[in-house]
């Protein structure tokens, strides 16, 4: 599409992986139809996609909708199965970590709950397909200035002087939303007063395609199977012990890594970089106002212990899609307020239950309290041996509880 087109009828702010998710369901649920612009500050081409150490657990309804938009094929082989869990509750320093909870992590006989994906290669799927999609302008680099929202259409200022206009506008810029606070949308947040950290290590042995996540008193600590015998570190870390292990050398970095691992899969490398972050929670009051909607990290900024916030943000995407296609087809504003009423009842209510539920399994587990340890190892044991509160865990992770947008369905929009 034009790079000098200035009206549009869904303008994003945000290359994210929600962002581009969106501006690629609508162009293709509208087969070209639609005219989509995506705006970012950065370059958006799969060759200057900067290298990250982090990788996602893509649920079993993100991975239909990847599926589904024809980008799964190019993520697949680097896509690893995540086939059984362990969970174990210890202190730092013990030597031997129990397993108190394990369970299969299928849908059914053979689809996977969750798929480990590095996140560059997620990104450069979704870029890949975007840059050649049609119906999609990518503005890139530019920065949403400013935001009026009129009664036929919103108008978007960019810092390089364009004006564009749209029945709606879509914030996936993130956390920290420039377009999301221009349309007066206000957020609560909260530091978590603790950093994550991610990396990704080699073992001599095979994972066999296992995730293990260790509760320990500062945060969890996740070992994430990746392809191979690899696999990627994520543990949430007290934001001043973050700071000391983020300035060790490689080596003295490793041994903090090693030491919490658990030792099974034998010697330890780095693989790569290691990357850390302020762990805060975010929340939008509200997902919309007058010709805008909010999605992904720009509406909900949740803790890592779930590894749901990916899953979060797509999911949001698959919901906005179909609103604004069940409007169209009826002949209605895309950016009117049937959309945006669909929109946010469909989404805001569960994605703050999913905040809330990650924020209480923080505070639960990140303590050493001896009495609340035991009473928490009591729960995890009786959910060991329960089948039912195993399958409905595995659902949720599975990202197939609740009102399903089609396209976690596997189904076109």
């Amino acid at each position: 599409m034009t790079q000098t087109r200035s009206n549009f009828d869904v303008v994003i702010s945000g290359a994210s992986y929600a962002g581009l998710a969106l501006a690629l369901a609508l162009a293709r649920t509208f087969d070209g139809e639609m005219s989509v612009a995506v705006i970012d500050r950065y370059p958006v081409t799969a060759d200057k996609i900067p290298q990250s150490p982090r990788a996602f657990a893509i649920s079993a309804g993100s991975q239909r909708m990847l599926q589904t938009l024809g980008v799964w094929p190019a993520i697949a082989a680097d896509a690893q199965p995540v086939v059984a869990i362990d969970i174990t509750d210890s202190s730092l320093d013990a030597g031997i970590r129990p397993v108190v909870l394990s369970y299969d992590n299928h849908v059914d006989a053979s689809e996977p709950a969750t798929h480990i994906v590095p996140a560059n290669c997620v990104l450069s799927a979704l870029a890949t397909a975007v840059e050649r999609q049609k119906g999609v302008a990518i503005i890139a680099p530019d920065e949403v200035q400013s935001f009026e929202a009129g009664p036929a259409h919103a108008t978007v200022g960019l810092t390089s002087g364009r004006k564009l206009t749209a029945a709606l506008a879509v914030a996936a810029d993130g956390r920290n939303s420039t377009l999301r606070d221009l349309g007066g949308i206000k957020s609560v947040s909260r530091s978590y007063g603790q950093t994550g950290i991610v990396t990704v290590v080699t073992h001599d042995k095979p994972h066999d395609g296992k995730a293990v996540q260790h509760f320990l008193p500062a945060g969890p600590f996740a070992i994430l199977p990746l392809v191979g015998n690899r696999s990627c570190i994520t543990w949430s870390e007290d934001e001043d012990e973050a700071r000391r292990i983020m300035a060790l050398t490689d080596d003295a970095f490793l041994d903090e890594v090693d030491q919490r691992f658990g030792g099974k899969l034998g010697t330890l490398s780095l693989e790569g970089r290691r990357q850390s972050w302020p762990l805060e929670l975010h929340l939008a009051r509200s997902y919309t106002a007058p010709r805008l909607a909010v999605i992904s990290d720009a509406a909900h900024t949740v803790h890592p212990i779930a590894g749901q916030g990916l899953n979060l943000g797509l999911r949001d995407t698959a919901a906005l899609t179909e609103a604004i296609a069940e409007a169209a087809r009826l002949g209605l504003d895309a950016g009117g307020s049937a959309v945006l009423e669909r929109y946010q009842s469909w989404r805001r209510f569960d994605a703050t239950v999913s905040a809330a539920a990650f924020d209480g399994l923080n505070r639960l587990f990140s303590n050493d309290n001896t009495i609340l340890r035991a009473a928490r190892d009591v729960g995890l044991g009786l959910v060991d041996r329960s089948p039912a509160l195993k399958d409905m865990f595995v659902r949720e992770a599975a990202g197939l509880a609740g009102e399903l947008p089609r396209l976690f369905k596997g189904e076109p929009v």
